[in-house]
């Protein structure tokens, strides 16, 4: 009797539920799928990011490195800014509350996207 012996990559906490696992049929597929989604839409027809996932991913990466440094700026301003907008105390206490939540939400999409670069730069790696 031979034993098969395969190998997968080990998917952390931070792989995005929309991405197939690396190694399984279509995973680079469902990784550009997703990936397009975070970036703005006119990057999706660039030909070099539609052939290689790798550089689409390098630049989600970029994409949402800014998205949290805007949220944290709307962050750390809106007590001081948002009163001048002639917003009610109780308007303002919720979109402080909404962009903290967008920080952490970016920054869990940011660790997603560096687990999916990571898996895409292993699997060039191999071929």
């Amino acid at each position: 009797m031979t034993m098969t012996v395969t190998t997968t990559t080990r998917i952390s906490q931070d792989w995005p539920c929309q991405v197939k696992s690396p190694g399984s049929y279509d995973w680079e597929r469902s990784a550009a799928k997703w990936l397009r989604e975070l970036v703005p839409a006119r990057y999706a027809s660039y030909p070099a990011l539609i052939r290689h996932p790798v550089l689409l991913a390098r630049h989600a990466q970029i994409q949402v490195q800014h998205e949290i440094r805007v949220a944290r700026t709307a962050l750390q301003t809106a007590r001081a800014d948002l009163p001048g907008l002639g917003l009610p105390e109780s308007v303002i206490e919720h979109t402080i509350k909404l962009y903290a939540a967008e920080v952490l939400q970016l920054q869990h999409i940011a660790r997603s996207v560096r687990a999916v670069t990571r898996a895409l730069i292993d699997q060039n790696a191999g071929r």
